[in-house]
């Protein structure tokens, strides 16, 4: 990983919960495998686990061939898509992501992003703010509320499931769309399962929270943001990708639909973009997974899981190959 990032995620304590698990050289940090010095080869030499996390170099065959007592790869963040290959799971390395902790965040953001967006609380701010005194509520918003409304979640991923895990106090419906989903898992998860079009359809808040796949891009397009009813809002803190900006930006501007927008693309929007300026659009800059003191919950995750390896004991959040081509 990268120095920045250990000291972002790991700070003083977690390193020092660290240094009492494992031989470990905190110093050691890798960020090219292929200019690694004599000592630092050495150290990778006798390394049993790779603690990673951002700004890892790709863990290819060329890098394994400079680690050969490499058995686990535990992994401090989300996604290992960007450094672990086939030839670790060739090599039969077994892998672990603190992906589930880093859901936490982003399914709180979600689930505050829900309760504005149906009470009108940016409307609000800005009616206030323009009439510097009282503002005729029933007036301005009549059928503002939480109370019955539809909340349409994208993706049964860890977040999308933690979405409807905090959802469970709240008088909303809530509706899923996943194509991976069976109706006995939809059941268990007291959500009622429908597809991706009648989701537009029928909710007042949609919330994406699938992968980025070729077959998830621009999966909202013109056409199903045309299906969205008139005051709804989309809440995307999955992939930019996943919806057609360009459709979105149309949508907004006529003031038919509302957004709250953590990921976009492109990734940094034009500095002209009209989101940023657009009252019915709520634009933040990647704030929904872990920032601050919730990476610390990353590092704790982490080291979780190598006192599990170090036990004996099979990892919790370990990663499966064969479904990993469906994960973000």
């Amino acid at each position: 990983m990268s120095e920045e990032t250990r000291d972002a995620v790991f700070g003083t304590g977690p390193l020092h919960r660290l240094t009492r698990l494992a031989d470990v050289d905190t110093g050691l940090l890798v960020t090219d495998f292929d200019a690694v010095d004599d000592v630092q080869q050495k150290q990778l030499y006798e390394a049993e686990v790779l603690l990673t996390g951002w700004g890892c170099p790709v863990v290819d065959r060329a890098a394994l061939r400079r680690m050969p007592r490499l058995k686990a790869v535990v992994h401090s963040a989300g996604s290992v898509k960007h450094h672990i290959t086939d030839a670790c799971w060739q090599r039969g390395i077994e892998v672990t992501t603190a992906a589930a902790a880093n859901a936490l965040p982003v399914a709180e953001y979600t689930l505050a992003a829900i309760l504005f967006a149906n009470k009108r609380v940016l409307d609000g701010a800005h009616a206030y703010r323009a009439a510097r005194g009282r503002v005729h509520l029933l007036d301005r918003f009549p059928d503002v509320g939480n109370y019955r409304r539809t909340v349409g979640l994208v993706g049964a991923s860890r977040i999308g499931r933690r979405v409807v895990e905090l959802l469970k106090p709240f008088d909303v419906r809530v509706l899923m769309y996943d194509p991976t989903l069976t109706p006995a898992d939809a059941a268990g998860l007291g959500v009622e399962q429908v597809g991706l079009d009648a989701l537009a359809l029928r909710s007042d808040v949609v919330s994406i929270h699938a992968p980025e796949l070729p077959a998830t891009r621009h999966l909202f397009d013109a056409a199903r943001l045309s299906l969205m009813p008139d005051g709804a809002t989309l809440i995307n803190t999955a992939r930019g990708s996943l919806v057609d900006t360009e459709a979105l930006t149309k949508e907004l501007q006529s003031g038919r639909l509302h957004a709250v927008l953590d990921h976009t693309e492109p990734e940094i929007l034009p500095a002209d973009s009209p989101l940023f300026t657009l009252p019915n659009v709520l634009l933040t800059p990647h704030l929904a997974g872990s920032i601050g003191g919730e990476l610390h919950r990353l590092a704790d995750a982490a080291i979780d899981e190598l006192a599990r390896y170090a036990e004996g004991l099979p990892f919790r959040h370990g990663v499966d190959p064969s479904t990993l081509h469906l994960s973000a």
